[in-house]
């Protein structure tokens, strides 16, 4: 049986890595709140035909390869990143022999409800 992905979790792998997965998204959330102003500010210089550079862009680039390299850890893992402000997550997994995703939220306690590849949060089920 072909499957679309390489790597599956058990409940328990997945389970394991929720603390560094909380870190990651706590992460991901404060670059992406410092990265606001900057995007602001560099798009009312390029309006007013001001000459960019200097600190603000130096920043901008610091800050974007530190998200890259964050978002980074997710992909080479094969952890979807459902919605980020949520911090909705998907691991795929197997279940029933079948590719399913584990679904987890960044409220969530634990891990304890899945869903089929397809469906997406609003088609999930208890564990």
């Amino acid at each position: 049986m072909s499957h679309q992905f390489h790597k599956h979790y058990t409940l328990e792998e997945a389970r394991a890595l929720l603390p560094q997965i909380r870190k990651w998204l706590v992460e991901i959330h404060q670059l992406r709140r410092r990265l606001k102003p900057l995007d602001q500010r560099i798009e009312q210089l390029l309006a007013g035909g001001a000459d960019i550079g200097g600190d603000s862009v130096q920043t901008q680039a610091k800050l974007l390869a530190e998200l890259q390299r964050v978002v980074r850890e997710f992909y080479t893992r094969e952890i979807q990143i459902k919605d980020i402000d949520r911090g909705l997550i998907d691991f795929p997994s197997i279940l029933d022999d079948r590719e399913v995703f584990l679904c987890w939220e960044l409220e969530d306690e634990d891990i304890e409800f899945w869903h089929e590849l397809d469906s997406g949060f609003a088609g999930r089920e208890r564990l």
